[in-house]
This record gives C-alpha cells, sequence and structure tokens, in this order.
C-alpha cells in the first residue's frame, strides 16, 4: 500500500490550495481516508477524515467551514481543498488509511494502518 500526498507549498494568507492524495493497493470503499498535519515543535494533529463510503466526513474545529475533503473513487483519490489558509494552518500535512475507525473519535492516529510521507504547506506573507 502506497499514499502519496501531494500539492503543498507557499500560499498568502487567504489564499487557497488543494492536496491530492493517491493511494495504490487498496479499495477506497474499504478505508477511511484522513489528513493530519504536523506543526514544527508541535504534535501531529487531526485535520479531517472521510469514511469509506464517503457519507461521512469529520473536521478539527479549527478548519471547518474553510476545508474540505472529498473522494474521487475513479482515481483513487482523496483531496483536501483549503481556502481562507491561516499562518497557522502551517505545517506538514499527511495522508493516512484506516481499515476502521471509531467515529466518536475519528481523529485518533492508532486507527491509520498506513501513512503517506507528507507535504509541506507554508502560509506567509
Amino acid at each position: 500500500v502506497q499514499l502519496q500526498a501531494s500539492g503543498g507549498g507557499l500560499v498568502q494568507p487567504g489564499g487557497s490550495l488543494r492536496l491530492p492524495c493517491v493511494a495504490s493497493g487498496l479499495s477506497f470503499d474499504e478505508y477511511a481516508i484522513g489528513w493530519f498535519r504536523q506543526a514544527p515543535g508541535k504534535e501531529r494533529e487531526f485535520v479531517t477524515t472521510i469514511t469509506w463510503t464517503g457519507g461521512n466526513t469529520y473536521y478539527t474545529d479549527s478548519v471547518k467551514g474553510r476545508f474540505t475533503i472529498s473522494r474521487d473513487v475513479a482515481k483513487n483519490t482523496v483531496n483536501l481543498e483549503m481556502n481562507s489558509l491561516k499562518p497557522e494552518d502551517t505545517a506538514v500535512y499527511y495522508c493516512a488509511a484506516a481499515r476502521w475507525i471509531n467515529t466518536a473519535r475519528p481523529g485518533t492516529p492508532s486507527y491509520y494502518d498506513y501513512w503517506g510521507q507528507g507535504t509541506q504547506v507554508t502560509v506567509s506573507s
């Protein structure tokens, strides 16, 4: 199984980015796909996840209304659309796949079996 995250870069505050996560070696309809991020000197934190049916999405409070996660099953890709970016969104963003999650705690890292290599997002003027 491989997860390939990309799309990171430098963007000004208020700008937008889209991060695709392409999966190989697994079927999207059997996994929940999530995004986490880690800023310098901080612990990795949950951002969002989408369930294997694609019907349920979960977001951490700080990104609600600004970030959107979606799936393209035909392309085995999960996209993270990030709008109204803030300097505090600066981090390395990772995508991860979970065979099962407790939907009451979707951001628990131990649920996620596979992790991508990360892509850097920097929000700065």
